[in-house]
């Protein structure tokens, strides 16, 4: 593996911890750093950090905050 792509993967907890769970990466991101695209889009689809899950999230805590406001209202 590319030094600059450890590097890259011990900056970001997120990262690492993917790589630790699924040591089949190892493999690819050893062969090849052009997996390392795909890696990160798992690794972003599993931790539910894609830009949909972070809306979703959002909207469901807005849900949250004006049902707390309904109930003292």
């Amino acid at each position: 593996m590319q030094l600059s792509l450890q590097y890259k993967i011990k900056s970001n907890p997120n990262y690492l911890r993917f790589l630790r769970e699924n040591s089949n990466w190892y493999k690819y991101l050893n062969r090849n750093v052009s997996y390392f695209g795909e890696f990160e889009r798992e690794m972003k689809v599993r931790y539910k950090l894609t830009p949909k899950d972070k809306l979703d999230k959002f909207s469901e805590n807005m849900d949250k905050v004006s049902q707390i406001i309904d109930i003292f209202s």
